[in-house]
């Protein structure tokens, strides 16, 4: 009886995984200033790959052009972002890590703002921001070589880091002409996806899938980074490789994120902790869970950042507002946190 249990229960919960973004997916893609329902939104997904005679016209585009592009990139984003955070919390068994513990949102942010200075196109910025981001991470882990070197460290160094890069971000903002430039740079680093694009998405998304897909390889693995150091070692894997690897593949994720949309808070902190309520510290299920999860949130958050008034509102404050009261909640539900 156990094993049919736990038999249906791996059934129920891959079942809702994959389930959970197609249908947010779906409702989203009908909820907007324009309305479209179900059934013109699956014609308009099927005319697509068939005859677009007798579709209506504003609903196909409005569907194809406007929403699912961000859709998309909404879900890529809080994917990889709630990865990232997973990825780090347990790295230094820190339950306030987030993916800016090693300072890339600032490198991607001065990349991105620096683009913006320069006149560079979007496609330009996404990747000298994607290119700043990964540098202030190789800078972090430069910064804490010696004999000291520890997680701890790494995390000290990371803050610096990301200091730094905040305030060379201040002085390109400083620099920058207070009324074409600057409004630009500000409404960048709120984060929003107004102007995803298939070409950006498919741009962004290389990263951000290849670093997902080791992570999901190696989730077998990653409950070892849980352990204190001795116990890692006695394990038999080399745990150093593994803690490289789990850093770069964050840093990428997180760095390709930014570059695409700004900067977008709370995701990477609250996902993994919600999943760790439902589902333990076992990364076997933690992962694909704060995946699917994480997607699903930023489709929620980006509906909502479109909808709730005629002007859009920036990412990072509707997460913010819908993260922060949530975390509380779960903090004093728990009764702490702990890894």
């Amino acid at each position: 009886m156990n094993k049919k249990r736990s038999a249906l229960w791996k059934t129920s919960y891959i079942l809702a995984l994959i389930a959970l973004p197609v249908i947010l997916l779906l409702i989203c893609l009908c909820i907007g200033r324009y309305f479209v329902s179900v059934p013109e939104v699956l014609e308009c997904i099927a005319a697509r790959f068939s005859d677009t005679d007798g579709i209506n016209k504003m609903a196909y585009i409005t569907v194809w052009n406007v929403r699912l592009p961000r859709l998309l990139l909404a879900f890529l984003v809080g994917a990889a972002l709630s990865c990232a955070g997973l990825i780090f919390q347990s790295l230094f068994q820190n339950p306030l890590a987030t993916p800016d513990t090693l300072g890339v949102a600032g490198g991607a942010s001065f990349g991105a703002v620096l683009s913006i200075l320069l006149g560079f196109t979007a496609i330009i910025l996404q990747l000298v921001s994607f290119a700043f981001g990964c540098i202030a991470v190789s800078l972090t882990m430069l910064a804490a070589r010696g004999k000291t070197r520890n997680m701890s460290t790494i995390v000290l160094s990371g803050i610096m880091m990301g200091s730094l890069f905040s305030a060379l971000v201040s002085l390109v903002k400083f620099a920058a002409d207070s009324e074409q430039q600057l409004p630009s740079i500000t409404y960048w680093l709120m984060g929003s996806l107004q102007s995803a694009t298939y070409k950006s998405i498919v741009i962004g998304m290389i990263p951000i899938l290849i670093s997902i897909v080791i992570l999901f390889l190696l989730r077998w693995r990653l409950n070892l980074l849980l352990l204190s150091e001795e116990e890692a070692v006695s394990s038999g894997s080399n745990i150093r490789i593994l803690r490289l690897a789990a850093i770069l593949c964050a840093t990428a994720a997180t760095a390709s994120s930014i570059s695409m949309c700004g900067q977008v808070g709370w995701v990477g902190l609250i996902v993994p902790h919600m999943c760790r309520m439902a589902l333990g510290n076992d990364h076997r299920y933690l992962l694909p869970a704060s995946i699917s999860l994480g997607g699903s949130f930023m489709i929620v958050v980006d509906t909502l950042a479109r909808s709730m008034s005629a002007s859009e509102i920036p990412i990072s404050i509707l997460t913010a507002i819908i993260g922060a009261p949530f975390f509380l909640f779960l903090m004093r539900k728990k009764g702490g946190w702990s890894l």
